[in-house]
């Protein structure tokens, strides 16, 4: 089959959006609420729940030229309090997580909602497209270096426990990557239930070390009052706004709320962010900055002085628990936005395998695994310490997050007519907290920032010539192609020897004739009775309504087109919905034969991309699950006709 058979033009079915706001999609998560939100603290909040363990600290290390006096630890936490409150709290639970696609979060989603309020060929819907892939990126970027700095950092505890362990902490941290990659095989649903208890037992845990320092030094909790952030800033110049690069750390996992919506659903992750993440958090924060009150020495890692010396080593094996589960934040949000972006056309085919029976959104993609794998990997040989990975740490978050911002300002501008009157100026006082932490994680591109750019302009380059190589091999096929009605009037002059039963061309176009057709008449000199000229869309939607999943045309001649439509989280199964009768026709898979053609692409110079990009482009191409894997089409049942494509 042409890898063109699948096209991302959703505007032929495009209906823009007449709500004030989104409305609750149909597509949910199945399950008690219990189960869900138990769930979705194992799988969603790992990632900023483990933010303590390096936050305060990176913060009063001795390049920022801070002193931990009441003044500075109170200003300090207040810079956390107030981003946890506005980034993740307002922005992300209580906006941008309003705007889900049919029940799917992420930043793929989030394009296509602020494209589809928006003229197909504009400027505008173009740079949206630009800023989503980009953000994709950044968002693949912040699924590597999260599991490494998290575990890092976990593992690290040892070096206050047992100084003379400290040559043992990147083999375990390898060790322990290991393990988490190779689970995810199992699914989200299996990870939350094993995690869920564990993460939720951190949480407590960290909640009660804070609350018992918090006893000896209440007036810690004066950091609510927004007034010490802002002496903060007065009183340290430069250095307080340098400083938000060591803030973001404590927001990093807020992106992952959104991306892993569609695994659990809205509702249990709002409730369990404000019913135990948010209190446990800011319990743990208010309680580190109590101890460093009274011995500013623990400023340098005051996450694990904090605890008691006779739980020292369960919390290094709890905070290690955590940080695994921290990574799977970030892992499955990679999962998710991997198949948004393949179904939209902007990464080639991956393998993707459902892990729930009744949850769409829970999946495990074994390629984008194997990457993370190799590169966690990597990162954590090169760097070898959590401090020296926290520098690359914000911006891919801090990027990803700006970006978000945008997008949801054209969805709220042009959808949510009651109520953008005051969500776009909270989102403008948003993005002004995200132009600030960007800038100040930029400054350290030297000492490690470019990381997470590297990957992210990596990614972002796959990405848009994937985008531009199927383009460029469709219009090529397009040349060569042959008009439907012009064929079908040569056929009725000159009929073709006819056999039983029913062939099925799968076509990036019903409009013109399949190449597979055309090969298949041209060698074997026969037609089939019935003749299916069969094109796969992807909707800009999550999910396709009953009423635009198929439509069928009559052409004669026993000819027919069939057009089935998918929504980007849903997975294409073509048989399963012919014999399903989705399309009000009958289908006999014995009786049936599919048809597709199989490209040979050919880079050549001084056509469409440089060479270098068409090499990239086949080389992607190459190594893509092939259309008819994708769809399921069996494979006793499947002719493949090659044809060669010059790009």
């Amino acid at each position: 089959m042409s890898n063109g058979a699948v096209e991302t033009d959703s505007e032929k079915i495009m209906t823009k959006s007449k709500a004030s706001m989104p409305q609750q999609s149909s597509h949910q998560p199945q399950g008690s609420m219990r189960t869900l939100m138990l769930g979705a603290i194992g799988v969603v909040f790992g990632d900023i729940g483990t933010s303590p363990l390096y936050t305060l600290r990176e913060a009063f290390l001795p390049h920022y030229g801070l002193f931990p006096d009441h003044s500075t630890v109170l200003g300090m936490l207040s810079l956390i309090v107030w981003s946890l409150v506005l980034v993740v709290s307002v922005k992300y639970v209580m906006i941008i997580m309003r705007a889900d696609n049919k029940g799917e979060g992420g930043i793929m989603a989030l394009m296509a909602l602020a494209q589809r309020t928006l003229r197909e060929g504009t400027r505008l819907r173009y740079v949206i497209g630009i800023l989503g892939i980009f953000g994709a990126s950044l968002f693949f970027g912040d699924s590597v270096i999260t599991p490494a700095v998290s575990v890092l950092a976990a593992v690290e505890g040892l070096q206050v426990a047992a100084p003379h362990l400290r040559h043992m902490v990147v083999p375990i941290t390898l060790v322990v990557l290991l393990g988490l990659f190779l689970f995810q095989r199992h699914g989200t649903a299996r990870v939350g239930k094993v995690f869920g208890p564990v993460t939720a037992l951190w949480f407590l845990a960290i909640a009660a070390v804070g609350a018992w320092h918090i006893v000896g030094q209440p007036q810690v909790l004066a950091a609510f009052n927004p007034y010490y952030a802002i002496r903060f800033f007065l009183n340290h110049g430069w250095t307080s706004y340098f400083i938000l690069g060591a803030v973001v750390l404590a927001i990093t996992g807020g992106e992952a709320l959104y991306a892993d919506m569609g695994h659990f659903g809205r509702a249990p992750i709002r409730a369990a962010w404000f019913w135990l993440v948010l209190p446990s958090l800011l319990l743990n924060y208010f309680g580190q900055g109590a101890l460093v009150f009274n011995d500013p020495a623990a400023a340098q890692n005051p996450f694990y002085m904090a605890v008691p010396d006779w739980a020292l080593y369960p919390m290094i094996g709890l905070a290690t628990a955590a940080t695994v589960i921290a990574s799977q934040a970030v892992i499955s949000g990679a999962f998710s936005v991997a198949r948004q972006a393949m179904l939209l056309g902007y990464i080639p085919r991956l393998t993707i395998k459902h892990t729930s029976d009744c949850a769409e959104g829970q999946i495990f993609v074994p390629a984008v695994n194997r990457i993370l794998l190799t590169l966690v990997v990597l990162l954590v040989l090169v760097f070898e310490s959590s401090t020296r990975l926290a520098a690359a740490y914000g911006v891919s978050v801090s990027g990803t997050m700006l970006i978000d911002t945008l997008l949801l300002m054209v969805v709220a501008y042009n959808s949510w007519i009651d109520t953008r009157r005051w969500v776009l100026p909270v989102a403008g006082l948003l993005l002004l907290v995200d132009l600030a932490f960007l800038g100040a994680n930029v400054v350290k591109f030297l000492d490690g920032a470019w990381v997470p750019v590297a990957l992210g302009v990596l990614a972002f380059t796959m990405m848009r010539t994937w985008r531009r190589g199927r383009m460029l091999v469709a219009e090529s096929l397009r040349g060569q192609q042959l008009d439907l009605d012009t064929f079908l009037r040569s056929l009725a002059a000159h009929p073709p020897h006819r056999v039983p039963g029913t062939a099925i061309f799968l076509s990036p176009s019903v409009d013109n004739v399949p190449h597979a057709l055309l090969h298949n008449l041209k060698h074997n000199k026969v037609l089939h009775e019935r003749n299916i000229i069969l094109g796969v869309r992807t909707l800009d939607a999550a999910y396709a309504e009953n009423d635009e999943r198929c439509t069928t045309t009559e052409l004669g001649s026993g000819f027919q087109s069939i057009v089935l439509r998918y929504g980007f989280a849903e997975e294409p199964d073509v048989p399963d919905a012919l014999v399903h009768g989705v399309c009000g026709m009958d289908f006999d898979m014995m009786d049936t034969t599919f048809f597709s053609s199989r490209e040979t692409l050919v880079a050549a110079e001084h056509v469409g991309m440089p060479l270098w990009r068409d090499k990239l482009f086949a080389f992607m191409a190459r190594n893509a699950t092939s259309a008819t894997d994708f769809f399921r089409i069996p494979g006793n049942r499947l002719v493949e006709l090659g044809t060669k494509v010059e790009i």
